[in-house]
């Protein structure tokens, strides 16, 4: 065992050749290229303010062939997503197109004879509206089931759509007196509201502009209603036209109680009746639907007792008690004339059963609509 002073037995931290720990480092010519700091030599450190070492500016790398192939793969990928999802969530559908204008046929219906007058309450008694019920009540709506592309709400809200407009344009009393056209257009498609005002404010009898064909006005100044209880009866039925669009065809008889505009006492019995068929076609997109609103796209009126004369007129002249037709009868009509005819339609007032008889019984009526869906 070693004294004290002995030295350890161990080996020397330094081998007996003079090489040490670090002799498996080697720094050959590519390691010293690679640093990135360099010494200044011994004359440009004796520079003022010198620095010992500088930074060299860095090497550029060669890229591997793996990256390459790597980016080429991700935008690859990225593409075909980009496909991919383009077929799953293609685009929507455009925008229907603007409403069309309306395409209306009013024709006057003329009498043979006087116009049979009496008390508004005899006159629907023992005529043929006496089983017809009274205002709104008249207007009801068939089993609704839903089509291939509208469910059953949006069916309703169609038919409740055309309902509101029969009320408005054939039963408020400010739109037959002609004080309001304002609720009626509101249910209106917004591209048919310019026709609408030119039909209100200078109508013509171009199959797009008379008053009649979207609204029942009576002229202010010659008749008004002698009993509010307004007589209704008819159909409503709807159809599907396409994926987007809905169509509800009315069909409906307006029985009025109607009397002279005098301005001194009414005489009881100097009520007659005056009777409207109005059978209208509306069409409906997904916004009319959402926005409670419509487009009129046709509309067949038959309107009387009335001279021939007024089928172009601002508003309905009825003829009262006693009255007769006028014997002109509608204007004539020159085929050899360019534009717009000038000849109107006219027909002759026939009711069935004549006033005083029993009325028949209440039958639906016919019209070339679609089918009940």
């Amino acid at each position: 065992m070693a004294g004290r002073g002995d030295p350890p037995e161990e080996q020397p931290e330094s081998p007996a050749d003079g090489e040490d720990e670090y002799r498996s480092l080697v720094f050959d010519e590519s390691f010293v290229r690679a640093a990135r700091l360099q010494e200044f030599s011994a004359q440009e450190r004796m520079g003022e303010h010198a620095r010992a070492v500088r930074s060299l500016p860095r090497r550029s790398s060669h890229k591997s062939p793996g990256l390459a192939t790597t980016m080429v793969v991700l935008v690859a990928l990225a593409f075909a997503t980009a496909v991919y999802i383009g077929f799953r969530q293609p685009l929507p559908p455009p925008l229907p197109g603007r409403a069309e204008p309306l395409q209306a046929t009013v024709v006057p219906l003329a009498p043979r004879g006087a116009v049979p007058g009496g008390t508004p309450g005899s006159l629907i008694e023992h005529g043929p509206a006496a089983h017809f019920r009274v205002g709104a009540a008249g207007i009801n709506l068939p089993a609704v089931r839903r089509t291939d592309n509208f469910s059953v709400s949006q069916v309703m809200a169609a038919l409740a759509t055309a309902k509101d407009f029969l009320v408005e344009s054939s039963l408020n009393p400010d739109v037959l007196d002609g004080q309001e056209t304002g609720t009626v257009k509101a249910l209106l498609d917004p591209d048919q509201a310019a026709e609408f005002d030119l039909s209100m404010e200078g109508p013509a009898g171009d199959g797009r502009h008379p008053a009649a064909g979207w609204l029942v006005r009576f002229d202010p100044a010659h008749a008004e209603l002698a009993d509010p209880a307004i007589r209704v009866f008819g159909t409503l039925a709807y159809s599907e036209t396409d994926a987007s669009r809905l169509e509800v065809v009315a069909d409906h008889t307006f029985t009025y109680a109607v009397r002279p505009v005098v301005n001194g006492p009414q005489q009881a019995d100097g009520a007659s009746l005056f009777t409207v068929h109005r059978l209208l076609h509306f069409r409906f997109d997904r916004d009319d639907l959402r926005l409670h609103r419509l487009e009129l796209r046709t509309a067949y009126v038959q309107a009387g007792p009335e001279s021939c004369s007024s089928g172009t007129a601002p508003a309905l002249r009825p003829l009262l008690a006693g009255e007769r037709a006028d014997p002109a009868g509608p204007g004539g009509t020159d085929p050899y004339a360019t534009g717009t005819p000038s000849g109107g339609l006219c027909g002759t007032l026939e009711i069935s059963p004549p006033l005083g008889q029993a009325p028949p019984a209440l039958r639906a009526p016919a019209y070339p609509g679609p089918r009940l869906t």
